[in-house]
């Protein structure tokens, strides 16, 4: 199926994949191919893409939109880091700053599962 990964800055990825796996609203989902239509909010998580060629890529996602309309999914988020452009020092950082700031606190966690591959 073709997956598009893109956040408003810049097309994060684009090709061809077996699997993905994405939070939204309603809980985690993953699609194969031929998926039903569906349309989902996205929540704070990973999105995790499993290439035709065997390689995962990941990155942290902040709110957006996923659509699966024929063999497509479409993943339209507000923020989106890839894993490989996450520093965890930094990211441990602002989790240690974030107190009782939650959203802040479950931004950098996500970003941390993410640098790490650490996925629930």
């Amino acid at each position: 199926m073709q997956v598009d990964l893109v956040s408003p800055e810049e097309i994060l990825f684009s090709g061809e994949c077996t699997q993905v796996l994405t939070r939204t609203s309603n809980g985690e989902i993953a699609f194969l191919n031929e998926h039903a239509p569906f349309i989902g909010v996205l929540e704070i998580g990973a999105v995790r893409l499993w290439q035709a060629d065997g390689t995962e890529t990941a990155a942290a996602v902040r709110g957006g939109f996923v659509e699966v309309s024929g063999n497509t999914v479409t993943i339209l988020s507000d923020i989106a880091v890839p894993a490989d452009r996450i520093d965890a020092a930094e990211v441990q950082a602002e989790l240690d700053a974030a107190g009782d700031d939650v959203d802040a606190a479950r931004w950098a966690q996500a970003r941390l599962r993410v640098a790490t591959g650490t996925f629930e």
